[in-house]
């Protein structure tokens, strides 16, 4: 018996009756043989970590556009956040954390520069559509490693793809993340919005403060204990309705507040622009894109249209920002 398979005969001992074992996966779309070492969402987490795609979230945004200063949150940093607190809550109830962690560090692998500012364009000038977690997939799918993709697990895949609302992941570890995904980005943005001057702890609504408590740490401690607590022994992840009520009441307030508060978004239209005016100019220049781009239309048909979504929702802000002084600006030229 090796030490992958010693791994996995753990996990039918500890973890929840509830959680996905790792020797129970559905698998990849690819077979491959086995790791002796790790298990096969060991692996899966390995290679997102690894990814092209990760290390370009440090230069990402989050919520603030440019901000002047070292300590606001980057897409890298809600990741790593999203990751932890889904770590703790799956531990606590003896879920697999592996999967968990896979599927948290994936799941914004697809989100294009300037936050959701550049995914609004995307999707207004692209055929169909466009969705950072239908992107997050494909990445993984296809984009990776010159269109052979990362081969990851399906339920990597579905925690990936189903972290948004709307939908549901068909694993405990998945909700996980998606409950994880929206505590981050409430806890971490009321942070970066206090640090930035825009409201202050006491604007934030006294019922949410009574209710959660009346520090950033104390609300994270309350909410995960909340999900802790209400989620043990069930084949499901929930909250008290006191709890989410609260959490409700404070994402509206953060709405109203910050996400759509001029100063936090100032320069939203500007990257708004941007982006559109780089897909119109690749759209009527697809010979200039990379050509890792022209493999994917050349060898797995994909239209043009798609690739250049592909490759401007895979820049970086300060790479979109440079690529469109490289195009759009005129430079300084002389004779010699």
């Amino acid at each position: 018996m090796n030490i992958r398979q010693m791994l996995e005969l753990r996990e039918h001992e500890i973890l929840s009756p509830y959680a996905a074992f790792s020797d129970m996966s559905r698998g990849r779309d690819r077979k491959e043989e086995e790791c002796d070492i790790r298990t096969i969402y060991q692996r899966d987490r390995d290679r997102i970590l690894h990814s092209k795609a990760f290390r370009r979230l440090k230069h990402k945004t989050q919520v603030f556009l440019a901000p002047e200063g070292d300590h606001y949150r980057t897409r890298l940093t809600h990741t790593l956040e999203v990751s932890q607190i889904a770590r703790t809550i799956s531990k606590a109830l003896r879920l697999n954390e592996d999967l968990t962690e896979a599927i948290a560090l994936g799941h914004d692998l697809g989100h294009t520069p300037f936050g959701h500012a550049g995914e609004r364009a995307l999707n207004s000038v692209c055929p169909g559509g466009f969705k950072h977690y239908i992107q997050s997939v494909r990445v993984v799918e296809l984009l990776e490693n010159h269109g052979r993709g990362l081969n990851l697990t399906k339920e990597v895949r579905d925690g990936i793809l189903n972290h948004q609302m709307s939908t549901t992941p068909s694993t405990l570890e998945g909700k996980v993340v998606k409950i994880s995904d929206k505590i981050a980005y409430i806890h971490h943005d009321t942070d970066d919005a206090i640090r930035g001057g825009i409201i202050r702890e006491e604007d934030i609504p006294a019922e949410c403060r009574e209710i959660l408590g009346d520090s950033l740490v104390k609300r994270l401690n309350t909410i995960v204990h909340d999900i802790i607590n209400c989620s043990q022994g069930k084949n499901d992840i929930v909250m008290s309705p006191e709890i989410e009520q609260a959490i409700y009441k404070l994402r509206d307030f953060m709405f109203k507040s910050v996400y759509t508060n001029p100063k936090a978004k100032s320069q939203e239209e500007q990257a708004v622009r941007l982006v559109k005016q780089l897909y119109e100019y690749y759209m009527e220049n697809v010979a200039q894109l990379p050509g890792e781009y022209h493999i994917l239309m050349e060898q797995h048909n994909e239209p043009p249209y798609r690739v250049v979504c592909d490759y401007i929702a895979g820049m970086t802000d300060r790479y979109a920002v440079a690529k469109f002084k490289e195009l759009m600006i005129p430079s300084a030229w002389s004779v010699y």
